[in-house]
């Protein structure tokens, strides 16, 4: 007798979690890095940084292993870190957040976007985003047994319709989640967006979940929190970590913050997932939180650098690209080539271009594949001369895609 699959394995099977016959498989990030490493080929399709966070933050984490800082920490997060999350929100937003009662420190972003989704979704709630979506939001939305909504984006500005979002969210939605800065496009959404989301949430009264990971990685433009907006703050859910910026992806240290009601409830959630995280890793995030803004300029101007430098030399080869407003990520267009299916092409980069990427595809629903099919997500947090090699390597690209 067949096992039936439960929710969460079936919206994997959209994701490419399950092989052709059901059983467990590999993500796409896993296959193209594991044909990355085969053929020695400079990997731009896993978005992590290949420079380490500031010195003086890292010795802070040894500092604190080395002093005894090895057990549990308080589950909302120690102390210190959670002052340094509530200044860090008013200092560049104006948000004043209370430490105690309207912050805790999660493991990592996604934590927090799991313990949100799982403290307010029941069976057969709607759930919204915008497609291409960060991939671990559907499989989360399947754990819940919600119903996963989307809002197209579309090349070139990957802003949504206002009318097509309107129509999306209804009285049976619980979560608008969306992700700004967006993963996988690099759009930074306006405030006129931002400002419908709001306006639908208290229409419909449904929360919102605000995943601003990419916050500080922004180009030519300033991140706007939702939160701050007028209406924003008492329905929102603000996430962030401390990977994205500063360098410490593997730190797994995130962080939400919000109304008092919305922080309890997913805290209650979050005690039973990790309940607490790194102790050692909490001292050196609250103290990288305040680091000087010349910081945060620094390190956003260098990725805006890699940023113009890939888009320059997939631009010299010929292949459009749509150049990021923030993130780490920009997404060249191959529909115009004889061979425009992303994932065909991103499987035989390793070997043929000695470059790996990421089919934008796959950040969407199966039923909207082929909106989606002749775009490919390029990572450009590396180092100068990792990005110049890339573009090198990428002038062989539209012989491959001609063939």
């Amino acid at each position: 007798m067949g096992i039936s699959m439960t929710p969460w394995q079936r919206t994997a099977h959209g994701a490419n979690l399950l092989d052709s016959t059901g059983q467990p498989g590999v993500t796409i990030f896993e296959e193209i890095t594991a044909l990355a490493n085969k053929h020695q080929a400079i990997n731009l399709g896993q978005g992590f940084p290949d420079t380490e966070g500031p010195e003086e933050i890292r010795q802070i984490a040894v500092d604190a292993i080395l002093g005894g800082a090895n057990q549990y920490a308080p589950g909302s997060g120690t102390q210190q870190l959670r002052e340094a999350i509530s200044e860090h929100q008013e200092r560049f937003y104006s948000l004043k957040i209370d430490p105690v009662s309207e912050v805790v420190v999660s493991t990592g972003a996604t934590e927090a976007i799991a313990a949100a989704l799982l403290a307010f979704i029941e069976p057969g709630d709607e759930v919204v985003t915008f497609e291409p979506f960060y991939d671990s939001y559907a499989a989360m939305i399947g754990l819940t047994e919600a119903k996963h909504k989307v809002v197209p984006l579309h090349a070139p500005t990957f802003e949504p319709d206002l009318d097509q979002l309107r129509s999306a969210v209804s009285d049976q939605t619980r979560i608008i989640l969306i992700n700004n800065p967006h993963n996988p496009t690099g759009a930074v959404f306006s405030t006129d967006v931002l400002n419908e989301v709001i306006a639908l949430a208290h229409k419909h009264d449904c929360i919102i979940v605000s995943d601003e990971v990419y916050e500080h990685l922004t180009f030519g433009t300033k991140h706007t929190p939702i939160a701050s907006l007028p209406g924003g703050f008492e329905r929102t859910i603000t996430i962030s970590s401390a990977g994205k910026s500063f360098s410490f992806t593997g730190w797994k240290v995130g962080w939400a913050t919000g109304p008092k009601d919305l922080i309890t409830a997913l805290r209650t959630v979050k005690q039973f997932l990790t309940y607490s995280s790194g102790p050692a890793f909490q001292p050196a995030v609250a103290q990288a939180l305040r680091l000087p803004d010349t910081f945060y300029q620094k390190f956003a101007g260098s990725l805006e650098e890699g940023a113009k430098a890939l888009s320059a030399g997939l631009e010299a080869a010929g292949i459009p690209v749509i150049r990021p407003s923030g993130t780490y990520f920009l997404v060249a267009d191959i529909n115009q080539f004889k061979r425009n299916d992303a994932v065909h092409v991103a499987r035989m980069m390793p070997e043929q271009v000695g470059v790996a990427a990421i089919p934008l595809s796959v950040f969407v629903q199966p039923e909207n594949v082929r909106h989606y099919q002749g775009f490919l997500r390029f990572a450009f947090c590396k180092q100068p001369h990792v990005i110049s090699a890339a573009a090198q390597k990428l002038q062989r690209l539209p012989e491959v895609l001609n063939r």
